[in-house]
């Protein structure tokens, strides 16, 4: 109850405020410059006339009004103006003392008091009424109060939104599940004679850049029926009750456009597990609104013609009621692409771009592992552009490697590099790469770089594995920590002392060992034992602090994580140290070209 009357104080002092806004202009702004009347008793306005100094009277019914011709001064306790006031008293030779003094006079009807009233009010509420306006258009609600609780989905029907499955690439599964929905949508009657009921609800979970937007348009396309897209936090204002309001007015929309899907984009906004919301900020609105999402899943039958979709990359934060059987009851995982995936989006991007005949897109789906549909469609766009930069009529197949690595390792820098500093950074990616080359664990070594990028790295060593990797063994691990040391281990051969140029390198090389040790079990002291939180965010690797681990266990834990750091750092030293020819040459010739291809190494690596 307390923000309740937290609220209630505020709008009361806010009306005050305003009130008194509007008093001060009435009084001191608008009265002084528009009304100018100040009053004057009877004897004095008689002695004004009787001297001849009187222009104009007007008699109303309990006050006379007259103006002082110009060049004769108001009396010392009052203002300079030249309009006052009397109050009217009980004068019968006032008519003939005005015709004596040759003055114009007349009377004043009321309304006219009244107007010049209305009009103080009128003026004086004006520019908040328009700082109101102002603030409603700003917030998107046209102006109106009577908009706040009107949804702002964005209605579609089927195939305007230009979309199909055969823009789609890489969906995979997904599509197959989708499929389902589509053939209820055209031809309902086949599922209702068998009594099959089809979910109330759908959720799209995937790590951003996966397509899960696109697939939703797609399975409206498809269809062929009215789709409404709109985001969770849309629902959320500052007023309370608008967000359920919204809820309520959206699902009243979709009954009367039925068959139609709708589509709530980052539904985590508002399907947050009410616990979290109130352990974080107390945000009652955002509560309400997923309560009413609540009701109103369970308030429709399976097959009144309303699908709701809905995507997020975080399900794990999702109230457990809202992803439930009954309301979001089929939850449908879009993964990274596949090769066979990620070479069928290249493939959509690539319709409208001239390649030359050597641009192989089978080659750029083996080596982009990882790469998201938005990532791939950056890449093709990036690939545009530096073919237009060169004056090239053709996408190049060095345009679309340039391309990569603009997107895994940023821009490149122009800002050139001290002789010092460039010789230990040459040092240092050439011991990533001479160390990836002789594990046989590792990726292969597809480029090296000296040129800083706009990330932040002095360099990089750009490894891109030749098929995609679903399970990793010891081995493998042990081998990648060995990698990302290499460059650490480089510095202390050559040098004796390590630089600041392996601080992401640290960094990368103790969460892979942490979860090794936490997750993997992969530790001959700690044994077979899962020591991580099991809670995380999607795609991140969960956290090690639990209440349920003692002090001595969590020492070992760090104990064996220095120790598998260190040692991947000294086998990375002895390879080097093995091969300290090839890490000088390929060193010097990094120095004079900047750049190198693993090709190129490897040529190195055999002439010595």
């Amino acid at each position: 109850m307390e923000p309740k009357k937290k609220r209630t104080r505020f709008s009361v002092a806010y009306f005050v405020l305003t009130i008194f806004i509007i008093w001060i202009f009435n009084d001191m702004i608008f009265r002084p410059y528009i009304a100018r009347e100040l009053e004057v008793p009877y004897n004095e306005f008689l002695g004004y006339l009787s001297s001849g100094k009187v222009k104009s009277v007007g008699i109303g019914a309990d006050r006379i009004i007259f103006m002082l011709k110009e060049g004769h001064p108001a009396s010392q306790q009052q203002a300079s103006s030249l309009i006052h006031n009397v109050v009217r008293v009980d004068d019968t030779k006032l008519v003939d003392r005005l015709i004596e003094a040759g003055v114009d006079f007349s009377e004043i009807k009321q309304s006219e008091g009244m107007l010049r009233a209305l009009m103080g009010w009128v003026i004086a509420f004006l520019p908040l009424f328009l700082i109101w306006y102002f603030m409603y258009r700003k917030m998107g609600m046209g102006g109106s109060v009577l908009s706040l609780g009107k949804n702002n989905a964005q209605e579609i029907h089927g195939e305007m939104t230009g979309v199909n499955f055969k823009d789609v690439g890489g969906a995979g599964e997904a599509e197959v599940e989708l499929r389902e929905i589509i053939d209820y949508l055209k031809s309902p009657e086949r599922f209702n004679k068998l009594g099959a009921k089809l979910p109330k609800g759908v959720l799209l979970v995937g790590p951003p850049g996966t397509g899960k937007t696109l697939l939703a348009k797609a399975t409206a396309g498809e269809a062929g029926v009215a789709f409404f897209s709109l985001t969770g936090s849309s629902f959320v204002e500052m007023f309370v009750g608008v967000g359920a309001a919204r809820v309520r007015d959206l699902f009243e929309q979709a009954k009367k456009k039925a068959p139609c899907i709708v589509f709530i984009d980052e539904i985590d906004a508002i399907g947050q597990a009410r616990s979290n919301i109130a352990a974080m900020s107390g945000n009652s609105e955002r509560e309400n609104t997923l309560n009413q999402l609540l009701a109103e899943m369970d308030g429709f039958r399976a097959n009144t013609g309303v699908i709701i979709m809905a995507a997020t990359n975080r399900p794990e934060i999702l109230d457990q009621a809202l992803v439930r059987p009954g309301r979001f009851d089929r939850q449908i995982q879009v993964t990274l692409p596949s090769e066979e995936g990620r070479l069928g989006i290249l493939r959509i991007h690539a319709a409208g771009v001239p390649l030359a005949d050597e641009s192989d897109l089978e080659r750029i789906s083996k080596i982009t592992p990882g790469f998201s549909g938005a990532e791939l469609a950056n890449v093709m766009n990036e690939a545009s552009l530096l073919a237009i930069r060169r004056g090239s009529d053709k996408v190049a197949l060095r345009d679309l490697d340039a391309a990569i690595e603009r997107v895994v390792a940023g821009l490149q820098k122009k800002t050139p590099l001290s002789p010092e500093v460039r010789k230990k950074v040459a040092y240092h990616e050439t011991g990533h790469a001479l160390t990836a080359y002789c594990m046989k664990d590792a990726d292969p070594v597809h480029k090296i770089s000296i040129i800083p990028t706009s990330k932040g790295a002095l360099g990089y060593t750009m490894q891109l594995p030749t098929e995609d990797h679903y399970l990793r063994s010891e081995s493998e691990l042990r081998s990648r920590l060995s990698v990302m040391l290499g460059g650490r281990a480089a510095e202390l051969t050559v040098f004796g002392l390590a630089t600041t140029g392996a601080s992401n390198d640290l960094e990368m090389a103790t969460m892979l060992a942490r979860r090794m040790v936490t997750e993997f079990g992969m530790s001959k002291t700690l044994g077979p034992v899962r020591y991580s939180n099991p809670e995380g965010a999607y795609l991140a690797a969960p956290s090690s602090n639990r209440s349920d681990i003692s002090q001595e266990t969590s020492a070992s834990i760090d104990r064996e994580i220095r120790e598998i750091v260190t040692e991947a750092q000294n086998a990375a030293m002895k390879i080097l140290e093995s091969h300290r020819n090839a890490l000088d040459k390929i060193a010097e010739v990094l120095q004079e070209n900047e750049t190198m291809t693993g090709d190129e190494m490897k040529k190195i690596i055999e002439s010595l």
